[in-house]
């Protein structure tokens, strides 16, 4: 191993803190891991890394050297993408992460387009709604909805998400329709629990913040359960508008509640910051971007807008 690849070692493992899953990434055994990290500190004569029950973590000279490194390495890899995007197509495997019920609904039926214009990607897409941690988890891109509170990554803001409330004819026939949202405390609804914890629900009154506890009939940790349960007239639910554009639009929903809709919040692809993103990850950004025009629920004006976080 050159000295390049020993430092690039040296810098996912910092990020990674596991000996095992640095080997698995650079197809190596974690004692050839290990032994690069003990010619390293034999070199520098400083130990660089320290071992604890909960995994590895930076001593402050191997911070100092891991800033210094990181500083060389992301250097080369701009230089190379800036002469590569002139001299290539985009190829390779991008990995993406995408919450479970848009990237089923929103990203993945348009795949096959987007191979026809880059039949040299492949894509490694990790479907969750945890919110990855790009740099540890090796993701090139990641969209995600809601506020972003993460100022290490970079944004660009692709669209928009409103949230709206949403019932059956028949549960309104049964239940009565709300008009102010402390109604649905007394309503039988569908709500999203994570890790156990259920969501509340969020609307505007008279331009205050409102946050209401539903009277949860029914409890969900996907959000395309929520909208069955809403379809059969199980339940009312509460979530984003591009959960039930195709119900309302045919009838099937009704929405309730419009005037106390909370603000929209943005929907962005975000990568890494401190480095040019690879190209295949700037096309990918750019083929969503273009799509999410067509789209009115979730399309924004003045579309690409670059957020630095």
């Amino acid at each position: 191993m050159d000295k390049l690849d020993a430092m690039r070692l040296f810098a996912r493992l910092a990020e990674l803190g596991n000996f095992s899953r640095a080997a698995a990434e650079f197809g190596i055994s974690q004692s050839a891991v290990s032994k690069q990290l003990a010619r390293a500190e034999g070199s520098l004569g400083a130990q660089l890394l320290r071992r604890s029950t909960r995994g590895l973590s930076l001593t402050e000279a191997g911070q100092e050297y891991y800033d210094a490194i990181k500083r060389l390495l992301d250097g080369i890899d701009d230089a190379e993408t800036r002469i590569g995007d002139g001299q290539r197509a985009p190829s390779g495997l991008l990995r993406i992460a995408l919450s479970a019920s848009f990237g089923r609904l929103y990203v993945l039926p348009h795949l096959a387009e987007f191979f026809s214009l880059y039949p040299d990607v492949q894509i490694d897409v990790e479907i969750s709604d945890r919110r990855s941690n790009l740099v540890a988890d090796g993701i090139d891109l990641a969209v995600r909805i809601g506020p972003l509170p993460d100022s290490s990554m970079v944004a660009r803001r692709i669209g928009r998400s409103e949230c709206v409330t949403v019932g059956s004819p028949s549960y309104f026939a049964l239940h009565g329709v709300p008009t102010h949202p402390n109604d649905v405390t007394r309503m039988p609804s569908a709500v999203l629990a994570r890790e156990g914890t259920l969501k509340t629900w969020q609307f505007l009154d008279d331009g205050q913040a409102l946050s209401v506890a539903p009277l949860a009939r029914v409890r969900f940790n996907d959000a395309e359960l929520v909208l069955a349960s809403a379809l059969q007239g199980v339940a009312m639910a509460h979530a984003p508008r591009w959960l039930f554009a195709e119900a309302l639009a045919t009838g099937s929903l009704i929405q309730v509640l419009p005037d106390y809709a909370p603000a929209p919040v943005p929907i962005s692809v975000i990568t890494p910051a401190g480095r040019r993103p690879p190209r295949k990850a700037s096309v990918f950004a750019e083929f969503l971007a273009s799509k999410f025009t067509d789209i009115p629920h979730v399309t924004l004006s003045g579309i690409g807008e670059i957020l630095a976080r």
